[in-house]
């Protein structure tokens, strides 16, 4: 069964940068959008660009994620010559151990992408929000006949440090990598999405196995290596919507883009994202409802003020409840008199008649719960809490044992 191309999605980070949300479940298996979760986007990806095999790299708190993708039926992906496979790490006849980073997970998977003989692999990260046609940077590739190309981006200059930053000449050609550094040299970033062909990646992986200094790592240690070896390694400028939701604020930053941004447009018929969601209920609308510039998912009964929030599927908003800026999941609930504002409510969450979350500071707010997860004035109310203080100010983190700082 020999292949052009398939993909390895990397979804076993623990994401601990988003508090709570990750406690119990993988970070791309973290609700999106309303009615998404984030590895629907690399999933819709690699089938929108004709790619059948797909590799599912997986770890930390896999249960919801491997529950979640199943047989791939959701993205067209349960095919006989190809689909869609869990990769966990497991044991083999003399040993077994976790994925140690990136290049080793790739490392412990060889005899899964040496069944398919691919020409190429596709590395992927699976907690990224973006829409992405694979198949014109399998060709750039191709026609550069490049050992490896990476898809690269322009970033704030301000974030730079938190990304793979590279250099390329007129050609394309990338003349220089450092992974995250301190003083970057340019603000032209690795998206982490790599294709390389797979003869030669075979070969690095095994080196950088054998090698007890390494880290095991595509930023750190294979790419950095390929460099400096003289392979031919190229950059892929990506133009188009891209957000990396590693942190709480980058999250809901990007489910706020789907309201402001004319880049980030969910209901493109030509590039629907695909997700496991058959939600069909009715909303229900009371008659002190108000919704502005919001997207409201089925099955939500709505009777207070909403504005320029994302609601998922089952959430109840009561009379006199006012949601602004917020990212509300799935069947939580801001009952009567409730304000919340720039918040991100977990599954589950509600939030107790009369409190107000997210605001203010002063005499009248508690700072107890202020987080260092949070930032951008962005708080965060876990899975399955219940908020019951009156007056909770922005950049806080509400946990789920109903208080504390994480």
């Amino acid at each position: 069964m020999k292949k052009d191309c398939i993909a390895m999605i990397l979804a076993g980070g623990q994401g601990s940068r988003l508090g709570v949300l990750t406690k119990n479940v993988a970070k791309p298996a973290v609700p999106f959008g309303g009615k998404y979760r984030i590895i629907d986007f690399p999933l819709t990806n690699c089938v929108q660009s004709g790619i059948d095999t797909v590799g599912i790299l997986t770890q930390y708190k896999p249960l919801e994620l491997n529950t979640y993708i199943g047989n791939g039926q959701s993205w067209d992906l349960d095919v006989n010559d190809g689909g869609v496979y869990i990769l966990p790490p497991y044991m083999r006849e003399n040993e077994g151990e976790w994925y140690k980073g990136t290049a080793n997970a790739i490392y412990q998977n060889i005899e899964f992408i040496d069944k398919f003989a691919p020409e190429h692999v596709l590395i992927l990260s699976g907690d990224h929000i973006y829409k992405m046609e694979y198949n014109n940077m399998l060709e750039f590739h191709k026609k550069n006949d490049a050992d490896i190309t990476i898809a690269m981006i322009p970033v704030d200059p301000k974030e730079a440090s938190r990304f793979g930053i590279l250099e390329t000449d007129a050609e394309g050609k990338i003349v220089t990598f450092e992974e995250k550094p301190k003083q970057p040299k340019s603000n032209t970033a690795s998206m982490g999405i790599y294709i390389f062909k797979w003869e030669v990646l075979r070969r690095e992986l095994i080196l950088d196995e054998q090698d007890p200094s390494s880290s095991k790592d595509f930023g750190k240690n294979i790419i950095p290596k390929m460099l400096n070896q003289g392979s031919r390694m190229f950059g892929y400028r990506f133009e188009g919507y891209w957000k990396d939701v590693g942190t709480v604020e980058s999250l809901w930053q990007a489910n706020m883009d789907l309201l402001d941004s004319d880049e980030f447009n969910l209901d493109d018929a030509e590039w629907p994202i695909l997700s496991k969601s058959a939600l069909k209920q009715p909303h229900f609308l009371g008659a002190q409802a108000e919704i502005y510039n919001s997207l409201i998912t089925e099955g939500c009964y709505i009777n207070g003020v909403v504005k320029h929030s994302i609601i998922a599927d089952s959430v109840e908003i009561e009379k006199g409840a006012k949601v602004v800026d917020c990212v509300i999941m799935s069947g939580a609930k801001v009952l009567a008199g409730a304000q919340v504002f720039k918040t991100i409510i977990g599954e589950g969450a509600i939030i107790g008649e009369g409190c107000v979350v997210g605001v203010g500071g002063g005499e009248e707010g508690t700072s107890k719960y202020v987080s260092p997860y949070c930032s951008g004035g962005v708080s965060l109310v876990a899975p399955g809490a219940r908020v019951t203080e009156k007056w909770i100010v922005s950049n806080s983190m509400i946990t789920e044992d109903k208080g504390g700082k994480q």
